[in-house]
C-alpha cells in the first residue's frame, strides 16, 4: 500500500486504529509454527556444522584431497546463503508454508543422496542442494 501524505505517516495513531486486524493463524497453531521455524532453522546449522566431525572420515573413504574436502564444507553455505533471498521471493509469492514443507523435502532428499554418495563429486553435488 502506498501512503500519500493525506494518510499520515504509517506510524500515526490514526493510521494504526484504521487498519484491519486480522490474525494469519488461529492462537491454538502458533506454537506449532514457531516449533517448526526453529526446527527447521536449526537444520542447516546442523547441516552446515556436523560434516566438520566427518570430515576425517569422509576423507579417508572417498580417498579426498583437501581442497575437495573444503568444497565439501563450504558448497552447502554458499548454496544455501545464495537462495534465501529467492526462497523469500517464493514465499511472498507461492506461501510461506508451501515454500518451507518443499525446503524441507528438498533438504531431506539432498541428505539422503549424500548418506548414499559414492565419490567426492556425487557428495559435492548432493551437497549443493
Amino acid at each position: 500500500m502506498k501512503w500519500h501524505s493525506s494518510m499520515g505517516q504509517p506510524c500515526d495513531e490514526s493510521v494504526v486504529v484504521s487498519s484491519s486486524t486480522t490474525t494469519p493463524c488461529s492462537p491454538r497453531s502458533a506454537p506449532w509454527i514457531l516449533a517448526a521455524a526453529i526446527l527447521g532453522s536449526s537444520l542447516a546449522f546442523i547441516d552446515g556444522t556436523v560434516v566438520n566431525l566427518a570430515l576425517p572420515a569422509l576423507q579417508a573413504s572417498l580417498g579426498a584431497t583437501a581442497t575437495q574436502i573444503q568444497w565439501i564444507v563450504e558448497s552447502y553455505a554458499l548454496f544455501l546463503s545464495s537462495l534465501m533471498l529467492a526462497g523469500g521471493s517464493l514465499g511472498d509469492i507461492y506461501g510461506r508454508k508451501r515454500v518451507f514443507v518443499t525446503g524441507i523435502v528438498v533438504f531431506t532428499g539432498a541428505s539422503m543422496w549424500c548418506g548414499v554418495a559414492s565419490s567426492v563429486d556425487v557428495l559435492l553435488i548432493a551437497r549443493s542442494l
